[in-house]
C-alpha cells in the first residue's frame, strides 16, 4: 500500500527501484511507456524536448505517491551535448541506470519531389544520429556498472518500427532511419555484450491513437490525405480505414503491446542484437 492507501501488487512491480531513461516520454508511445513502467516500481527519466508535456506527465506520475520517482529532463536527442547532460542528470538523481529506452523520434511524409532536403536531414539528426548519441552517452555509465557488478545486466533498447522492417511508400526518410537504426543495434550488441549490455529494437505497428497518427493538423492520417499516399481517399476517416484493414490482428499497435515486448527484452538474458516486431501480423520475419 502507497502512503495514499492505495493497494499496489507487487507481483506487478517487476522494475522494483530499476532507472529507467525513456527519450521521447512526453507524448505518444513515450508518455505511455513511461507510466506504465512507472507502475511497475521503476524510477523514470523523460527525457524530452517538450518541457510542458514533459513537466505534466512527471508531476502527473508522482502523484501517484509511489516510493519510486519520476524526473523530467529537457533532452534534444540530435544534440550530443544536450544528451550527456541528461544523462549526467539522470545519474546524479539515482545513482545510475538500468534501462535507455531509445524513443523519441519525428517523421514527415513526401515523395521525392516533395521532400526537401533539409528535412531529410532534420529527421535524420532525430531518428538516426539521436539514438547513436544516446548510446554514446549512455554506455560508459554502463560499462563503469558492469566493472563494478560483474553479474548486473542493463538494456539499451531502440523502439524502432515496422518501417524499419520493410520500405515505406512516399515515407522514406521515415524508413530509412528506421533501417539504418537495426544496423546500428545489431553493432551496438557486439560490442557492448562483454559487459553484459544488451541491445535490441522494438518494431511496434501503427499506433492510431498516439499523435503522431491522430492529431488533426500534423499527424500521419493528415499528412497522408495531403499527399495523397492514400489513393481516392477524401477525408482522414477513409485513411485511417484503410489502414486499420492492412493489420490481419484487426486493430492498431497499443502501448501495453510494446510493453510486454520491453519485459521480455528485460527479463531475458541470452538474446541480444534482434529487432523484435509488434505489428498485429502485419509485418512477419523470415
Amino acid at each position: 500500500m502507497d502512503k495514499n492507501g492505495n493497494i499496489t501488487l507487487l507481483a506487478n512491480r517487476r522494475l522494483e527501484q530499476k532507472v529507467v531513461v525513456i527519450t521521447g516520454g512526453a507524448q505518444g508511445f513515450g508518455s505511455g511507456i513511461a507510466a506504465e513502467l512507472f507502475d511497475q516500481g521503476a524510477n523514470i527519466v523523460i527525457a524530452d524536448i517538450n518541457s510542458e508535456k514533459g513537466n505534466e506527465i512527471a508531476d502527473l506520475l508522482n502523484k501517484k505517491g509511489f516510493s519510486n520517482k519520476v524526473l523530467f529532463i529537457k533532452t534534444d536527442v540530435a544534440d550530443f551535448s544536450s544528451v550527456e547532460e541528461m544523462v549526467s542528470g539522470a545519474v546524479q538523481s539515482f545513482g545510475g541506470i538500468d534501462i535507455l529506452i531509445s524513443n523519441a523520434g519525428i517523421l514527415r511524409a513526401g515523395s521525392l519531389e516533395e521532400m526537401e532536403p533539409e528535412t531529410f536531414d532534420l529527421i535524420t539528426k532525430v531518428n538516426y544520429q539521436g539514438y547513436f548519441n544516446c548510446v554514446k552517452a549512455v554506455a560508459p555509465v554502463m560499462k563503469d556498472q558492469h566493472s563494478k557488478r560483474k553479474d548486473r545486466f542493463m538494456d539499451i533498447i531502440q523502439i524502432n518500427s515496422k518501417s524499419g522492417l520493410r520500405g515505406s511508400m512516399k515515407n522514406f526518410a521515415y524508413a530509412g532511419g528506421k533501417f539504418g537504426g537495426i544496423g546500428l543495434t545489431q553493432s551496438f550488441a557486439l560490442e557492448l555484450i562483454p559487459y553484459n549490455i544488451k541491445v535490441n529494437s522494438i518494431a511496434p505497428g501503427n499506433y492510431f491513437e498516439g499523435p503522431l497518427w491522430s492529431d488533426s493538423k500534423t499527424g500521419l492520417f493528415r499528412q497522408y490525405l495531403d499527399t495523397g499516399k492514400v489513393p481516392g481517399a477524401k477525408t482522414i476517416d477513409e485513411v485511417r480505414e484503410y489502414y486499420e484493414k492492412q493489420v490481419p490482428a484487426g486493430r492498431g499497435c497499443r502501448v501495453s503491446d510494446v510493453v510486454k515486448a520491453i519485459n521480455y527484452v528485460i527479463d531475458q538474458e541470452y538474446e541480444t542484437g534482434q529487432a523484435i516486431p509488434v505489428t498485429g501480423g502485419q509485418v512477419m520475419l523470415k
